[in-house]
């Protein structure tokens, strides 16, 4: 994993004392072995300075999802999307001049 990852996950943490969310130039990493990174970070709402070693493994998963457990089986189902999907999708909306609201709000099995 890269170290930019790395930076950009750890701006999703509060300070443990404050609560401020870090930012990126507040994260000095230090070095890693495999997925266990250590890294210095300083918050700079309250100036405090902590250590940190964290254990980041890769998912392929998504993390963060709105879709329900159903709608997450039916994508799966679906496929990938190819690029002859693509240009499809590309030539019906370069012809179509109806209203989305009542495309898009009509029932698909």
């Amino acid at each position: 994993m890269e170290e930019r990852l790395i930076r950009k996950l750890m701006t999703t943490m509060k300070c443990s004392t404050c609560g401020h969310n870090y930012e990126s130039c507040d994260i000095d990493i230090l070095g890693h072995r495999d997925e266990l990174w250590f890294m210095r970070v300083h918050c700079s709402a309250c100036k405090t300075q902590c250590l940190v070693a964290a254990v980041v493994k890769e998912s392929k998963a998504p993390a963060v999802t709105d879709l329900s457990r159903a709608e997450l089986v039916k994508f799966k189902r679906i496929g990938v999307i190819e690029g002859d999907d693509v240009l499809d999708m590309h030539e019906f909306l370069k012809e179509f001049a109806g209203d989305f609201s009542e495309l898009f709000g009509r029932s698909r099995g």
